[in-house]
């Protein structure tokens, strides 16, 4: 990064470069099958972020960071359930509930799902952050840091490209920008998913090839048992008639 003039400047060549160590390292935690926690609460970067997450089923925070969202998970979790839990009540028809109730449970199923709807299906500390701004996420950073999960980031020209562990540099407030940067690794995390389930495909055939051979050395051992036991019946059959044939002459 270069200042001229007051302005601020972003070397390409360093964006580039960061972009393409964070999308290799996003594929491989992709590939392994662990989750990546989408983080942008800015205005402008919220629709896009949302949209990149749900497209490969990764969770997301895009309203408003809970303090303790990673660090105390467990009351988290707690209260993602108790959300689930009022979502059920209210599609129950055979729990009695009056007009007043019913509109108090909605609003507060409405207000959690708000702020908890991206990470129902987290049920653990995820993997790994992609942070779109590091200065404006600073407590879900300090979360990240605290528990030794992997950090990406944004990094605009007044954050530390040293606070994230994959630091990407570019323009955080510029909608374009973010949906380029974000895109980009979204295709990353598609690619390591469709690795994955080719290696599981991979697994499953040779699984299947594997066991079509034992089933064919089975059934070639029971043919040989039972050939066997034909020859071994026809040299009796055989014997019978010889002795038949020497009590005859005699």
């Amino acid at each position: 990064m270069q200042k001229k003039k007051g302005i601020h400047i972003i070397d390409l060549n360093k964006t580039i470069e960061g972009l393409q160590d964070a999308a290799a390292a996003m594929k491989q935690i992709a590939k392994s099958g662990k989750k990546i926690l989408f983080v942008a609460t800015k205005k402008q970067a919220k629709e896009i972020v949302t949209e990149c997450a749900q497209k490969v089923n990764m969770p997301y925070v895009t309203d408003r960071w809970l303090g303790g969202m990673l660090t105390n998970f467990g009351t988290i979790r707690k209260s993602v359930k108790k959300m689930q839990n009022i979502e059920k009540m209210l599609e129950d028809t055979s729990i009695s509930i009056n007009k007043k109730e019913r509109l108090t449970l909605k609003r507060d199923k409405d207000k959690m799902e708000k702020v908890l709807g991206g990470i129902v299906d987290m049920g653990r500390t995820p993997a790994a952050l992609f942070i779109v701004d590091i200065s404006h996420e600073v407590i879900a950073l300090s979360e990240a840091k605290r528990l030794g999960i992997t950090t990406f980031g944004m990094v605009d020209t007044n954050s530390d490209p040293n606070k994230v562990d994959f630091a990407v540099p570019s323009n955080d407030d510029a909608t374009k920008s973010i949906a380029i940067i974000t895109n980009y690794l979204t295709a990353a995390i598609i690619e390591g998913l469709q690795e994955r389930e080719a290696e599981k495909d991979k697994t499953s055939d040779n699984d299947d090839a594997e066991e079509n051979i034992e089933n064919e050395v089975l059934l070639t051992d029971s043919n040989d048992e039972t050939d066997k036991n034909e020859q071994k019946g026809a040299t009796r059959k055989k014997a019978t008639g010889t002795r038949r044939t020497t009590s005859v002459k005699k």
